[in-house]
């Protein structure tokens, strides 16, 4: 074992770091002719350092190195898919924290799409106007054009973070009012969602 890790830090130089650190901040994968040419070495060194980089990663890392549209790029390993993907989706869950007004107004939103605010306010009997800049914010709602009416109000519709946080492949699979009615939620399940009240019902009517 001691061996294994004398050879791994022999491996890992100067040159290794700075590719691992140079793909570490990139936002899209990166050529091994760029980063050659800002390092001022030829490709085949930085094809070299990448190759000695990827079997350290492979090893005793939950990371590897990956070749993707034409460049390097660190990505999470393949084994690790499910843990990472059941994360992804708590850390998602976790960045929404919604009162039920909010979730109240997001269901209007969602089953009668599009939709404007008078018309959201006038099935909810209270005004709106905070509660839907917070669904704004979060991504969750979105601008969909304009009502042809008297005064062009703005049309509000969901989005594909809506989707994506409520695991949903799209709107026709929401469930129907009736499955609603016959559906007993889980007493913790709300939590992940609804959030102090003093932050997110604010702008809403419904005290």
């Amino acid at each position: 074992m001691q061996q294994s890790d004398t050879n791994e830090n022999k491996e890992m130089g100067l040159l290794e770091r700075q590719v691992e650190a140079m793909l570490f901040v990139s936002p899209q994968p990166i050529s091994s002719q760029e980063i050659a040419s800002y390092l001022g070495l030829s490709t085949g060194r930085v094809e070299t350092a990448v190759k000695t980089l990827k079997e350290v990663y492979e090893r005793s890392h939950g990371l590897t190195i990956i070749f993707a549209s034409g460049g390097w790029q660190m990505a999470t390993s393949p084994d690790l898919a499910e843990t990472i993907e059941a994360f992804s989706n708590t850390v998602s869950l976790q960045k929404v924290r919604l009162s039920k007004a909010a979730l109240e107004t997001l269901s209007v939103i969602a089953y009668n799409q599009p939709v404007t605010r008078s018309e959201i306010e006038e099935i909810r009997s209270v005004r709106c106007d905070r509660v839907v800049e917070t669904l704004l914010k979060h991504g969750l709602v979105r601008v969909a054009g304009r009502k042809k009416s008297v005064g062009s109000p703005l049309l509000f519709r969901t989005t594909d973070r809506f989707l994506e946080i409520f695991g949903l492949a799209g709107i026709n699979s929401l469930p129907t009012i009736e499955e609603l009615k016959d559906y007993k939620p889980d007493e913790n399940t709300t939590g992940l969602y609804e959030g102090p009240d003093n932050l997110e019902n604010g702008g809403d009517d419904d005290d």
